[in-house]
């Protein structure tokens, strides 16, 4: 029983957070993605009660929770590493390249808010943190996002314009530009945000990883009936949603400056309310969900699968969809694409151990030994 109760939690995170990345994403490959922070967005009634749901359920708190999974995946590769006699400075160090890899073709082909890039630059000061302490973790982690929601909102929201001719060129690449106009966009655009994301989504994403990585230390990920996981639901989960709902109404219809600050604050309060749901429903589930929960465990395929199928969808080069559906249509066509991408890895998982792009990054990590 203890076995299965530490495998079940990383899955059943990795399966939520799936969805709620897909549809913040879906919002910027489906629309323009130059629109300043400043400016609330959505055409229609129901455009900005769909963003105003997104913003206050989803936005910043999906990124927390695949973080945090972050930090957890750093432990169980010390776990495996020191189980198999490896280096695990080594095998990290590969870990790094191959998110990198993987993550500058995924910006610049496909989107350029990858998060795979952040990833790779901020785990790789993480690797020096890999020996502290809990308390330690813990203490550097919560700075790190307390310092993230003074900075973010200010970089956000005081950015400069976009000029005009972009925004025309993006609307005129993605609606009838073919693959490689697309790829030359996107890279450039890949190119002039990475720098903001890593400062704005980066410190954030550090303090996940630590924060993750304590829960491996401490036995926390290990044990979902962990009092920590109890409190973090009552304590944290009904007032971090509500005052992000309240956030993003007042962003979306009110002074946009102070709704975004709202609910950049409430935006790790809610997450840790959300880590707390998901130890609840980590439960032994049924053959269904736990043939679902085996392709969650493929995440990273699914990531990635997400902007390739959605990116086809929606650019000109593909099924032209970019900016003629309204925002809960995206919504729901990015929740099906995922739910489809589950149903398609779990077959795939019946005859191979390891998702497509799992596989990859597995072997460059592993590049010195025979698989």
């Amino acid at each position: 029983m203890k076995s299965a109760a530490r495998s079940l939690m990383p899955d059943y995170l990795r399966l939520i957070a799936l969805f709620g990345i897909v549809v913040v994403n879906v919002q910027f490959i489906a629309f323009s993605a130059l629109g300043s922070f400043a400016e609330p967005s959505g055409e229609t009634g129901l455009d900005r009660l769909t963003l105003w749901l997104v913003n206050g359920l989803a936005l910043f708190k999906s990124y927390g929770l695949f973080s945090f999974m972050f930090g957890v995946g750093l432990g169980f590769l010390m776990r495996s590493a020191q189980r198999q006699g490896l280096s695990f400075g080594r095998l990290y160090r590969n870990r790094m390249i191959g998110l990198l890899i993987l993550g500058i073709a995924h910006g610049c082909l496909f989107f350029p808010g990858d998060i795979l890039t952040i990833y790779a630059v901020t785990g790789s000061i993480l690797y020096l943190f890999r020996d502290w302490q809990v308390v330690r973790l813990v203490r550097v982690g919560a700075a790190l996002l307390i310092f993230q929601v003074l900075i973010a909102a200010p970089l956000l929201l005081f950015a400069p314009e976009t000029p005009p001719d972009f925004v025309a060129l993006e609307h005129s690449t993605l609606t009838a530009g073919g693959f490689m106009e697309a790829a030359l966009f996107r890279s450039v655009g890949f190119a002039f945000t990475m720098p903001a994301f890593l400062v704005i989504q980066g410190v954030s994403a550090l303090g996940w990883f630590c924060l993750g990585l304590a829960a491996v230390k401490s036995g926390m990920i290990d044990n979902a009936q962990h009092p920590l996981w109890r409190r973090a639901r009552r304590l944290c989960l009904l007032p971090g949603v509500a005052v992000s709902l309240i956030g993003a109404a007042i962003w979306q219809w009110g002074p946009p400056e102070p709704g975004l600050a709202v609910t950049l604050a409430a935006a790790p309060v809610a997450t840790l309310g959300y880590l707390g749901v998901i130890a609840a429903l980590s439960r032994p589930p049924g053959p269904v969900i736990a043939r679902a929960l085996a392709a969650g465990g493929s995440s990273l395929s699914v990531y990635l699968g997400q902007s390739i199928i959605l990116t086809t969808l929606f650019s000109g080069y593909g099924f032209g969809l970019w900016d003629s559906v309204d925002r809960l249509t995206a919504t729901a066509i990015a929740i099906a694409v995922t739910a489809a991408l589950i149903i398609a890895l779990s077959i795939w998982r019946t005859r191979f151990a390891l998702g497509p792009f799992e596989w990859v990054l597995r072997r460059i990590t592993y590049r010195s030994r025979q698989l």
